[in-house]
C-alpha cells in the first residue's frame, strides 16, 4: 500500500507570497531528499491557492518529513499566511498519482481544515473549489529512497 498526502493552501495576501514560495522551494527540496518519498506534484491554482500531492512508501516516511526540517519550520507561519488550508490522506494500491479531480473529491469528503488565525468564510464553511488547472509540476526523489528506511535516518 502507498500512502498519499494532499494539501491545499490559499495565501491570503500577496505580501506573504514571496516568503511562501521560498519556503515551498525549501520544503520541496526536503521532500525529494526524504527516504520513502515516491513522487509528487505541485499545482498553482487560481486565487492564490496551492495544492501539493505526494506519494510515500509508508505513513511514517511522510510524518518524518512533516515533522522535520524546512517543513516543520514553516508550518506555524502558515496559520498567519493562509486563510484557507486543508489536508487529506489515504492509502492506495499503487504509486500512481491520482488526477486533481480525485484529489479534490477526497479533500471535500475526507479532508481536514487546518487551524488558521484569519480564516476565510469559505474555509469556515469547508467550501473547497475544484482546481482550475490540471497541469502541475511533477517531481520525484533525488536519490533512490526505496532502499532507505525511515528508521535509519
Amino acid at each position: 500500500m502507498v500512502f498519499i498526502s494532499a494539501t491545499r493552501l490559499r495565501v491570503r495576501s500577496p505580501l506573504y507570497l514571496p516568503a511562501f514560495l521560498w519556503n515551498n522551494v525549501l520544503s520541496t527540496w526536503q521532500i525529494v531528499n526524504t527516504p520513502g518519498f515516491l513522487k509528487g506534484q505541485l499545482l498553482r491554482d487560481s486565487n492564490g491557492a496551492f495544492w501539493t500531492l505526494t506519494a510515500w512508501e509508508e505513513q511514517a516516511a511522510m510524518k518524518f518529513y512533516r515533522n522535520s526540517g524546512a517543513h516543520r519550520n514553516v508550518m506555524p507561519r502558515l496559520q498567519d499566511w493562509c486563510d484557507e488550508a486543508s489536508v487529506v490522506h489515504w492509502q492506495q494500491e499503487d504509486s500512481n498519482l491520482p488526477d486533481w479531480g480525485e484529489v479534490h473529491r477526497r479533500m471535500v469528503t475526507n479532508g481536514h481544515p487546518t487551524k488558521l488565525s484569519k480564516p476565510s468564510l469559505a474555509h469556515l464553511e469547508r467550501k473547497i473549489p475544484e482546481p482550475q488547472s490540471s497541469k502541475g509540476l511533477v517531481f520525484s526523489p533525488r536519490r533512490k529512497n526505496a532502499e532507505a528506511s525511515v528508521g535509519g535516518i
